[in-house]
């Protein structure tokens, strides 16, 4: 839609021809601005509360930068995950405030700070090796406005550590449980709390986990009826779902 086609837009609001409501649900569906490799949704933040996220893998950094400064010029947040220090080098020339999560891979411009989840979001991880994946978990729920609590190294080879963080875990709204090798601990810590618990199973094992997949199946079998699981190494998705969870 182009400035003509919104001036129109809101000389019928005014004119009273339409609603202020039904003027929004057109805005909701405004067109995206193609740059050829890539087809930019602008408004995906007015549709669903999240700007677009550039997934960075396999993109060039040129791609990516291009992409990056359309979304930056809107002004709200941005976030591209699975990024490189080279295609972090193409976004800052750019976007000079741009920063670079290294553990979480990921690319961040934050404008907006303000609070939007309605309570905690603890994130888990059963060793150290899930750290990356749960990172990326903690970049998108806090650049969506969450207050994000990490709980790491708490696996179920030492369960005493999880216990000892017990009363922490139990204030949290969501919690995400990142783990590899067999993938147990989503089912001990669904056992401890009563609000959802996201699993993610990481690829991190040795040759019978075959790269995350005894994990995954392992928690899409859990016994714990609090647990949903989200696919491999999906720090992001469940960043974005406990996001949205703690909104409503």
């Amino acid at each position: 839609m182009n400035p003509e086609a919104i001036r129109k837009l809101l000389q019928q609001v005014r004119a009273g021809k339409l609603s202020p409501d039904d003027a929004v649900q057109r805005l909701r569906h405004l067109p995206f601005e193609d740059l050829g490799f890539a087809k930019v949704d602008h408004h995906r933040a007015l549709r669903v509360g999240m700007p677009e996220v550039v997934f960075s893998e396999r993109k060039t950094p040129v791609q990516v930068a291009a992409i990056f400064e359309r979304l930056a010029e809107h002004g709200n947040n941005v976030l591209a995950t699975r990024a490189t220090k080279e295609q972090f080098s193409a976004v800052r020339k750019v976007s000079p405030a741009a920063k670079f999560v290294v553990e979480a891979r990921a690319i961040v411009l934050r404008r907006d700070r303000k609070r939007y989840g309605k309570g905690l979001i603890s994130v888990v991880s059963a060793g150290t090796s899930d750290i990356p994946i749960a990172e990326e978990a903690v970049v998108t729920a806090e650049l969506m406005g969450n207050q994000v609590e990490r709980l790491y190294d708490v696996g179920v080879a030492g369960i005493h550590r999880l216990l000892a963080h017990r009363k922490s875990i139990s204030r949290a709204r969501v919690v995400i449980v990142c783990a590899g090798m067999e993938g147990a601990l989503p089912s001990v810590v669904g056992g401890l709390v009563g609000v959802p618990v996201i699993a993610v199973p990481t690829s991190v094992g040795y040759g019978a986990a075959f790269q995350g997949l005894a994990a995954l199946l392992g928690m899409m079998n859990s016994c714990a009826s609090n647990v949903s699981v989200v696919n491999i190494d999906n720090g992001f998705g469940a960043g974005y779902v406990a996001s949205i969870i703690n909104r409503l």
